[in-house]
């Protein structure tokens, strides 16, 4: 008994991200993010020649052991650093919109 073969798809085109504008805010951190940055090499001095993965796990690992209060400080410089992205995206779109920033 022989096996039909599966109908083929069309090929569909490679989709091309769009260029990402230089002028463009940096995103926000979030609180997580923050708190990785300032223990990622406290983990790596207390654990040397540790993988690049396991990094990672031991940080995400720390982060859910963390009460709300340990969490509070980088929640705060997350909360800043949005209010920040906002303001710089507000002036951006409005640079964007008068056409300060020249098409590429």
């Amino acid at each position: 008994m022989a096996r039909e073969a599966a109908p083929r798809r069309p090929t569909t085109e490679k989709r091309h991200r769009k260029k990402k504008d230089p002028n463009a805010p940096k995103r926000s951190l979030s609180a997580y993010m923050f708190f990785a940055n300032e223990t990622r090499d406290l983990i790596r001095a207390q654990n040397p020649g540790i993988a690049f993965g396991q990094v990672g796990k031991l940080l995400g690992e720390k982060w859910r052991m963390m009460t709300a209060d340990e969490k509070e400080p980088f929640e705060e410089k997350a909360k800043e650093d949005k209010k920040r992205y906002e303001d710089e995206k507000a002036v951006y779109l409005n640079n964007l919109a008068a056409g300060v920033y020249p098409e590429e």
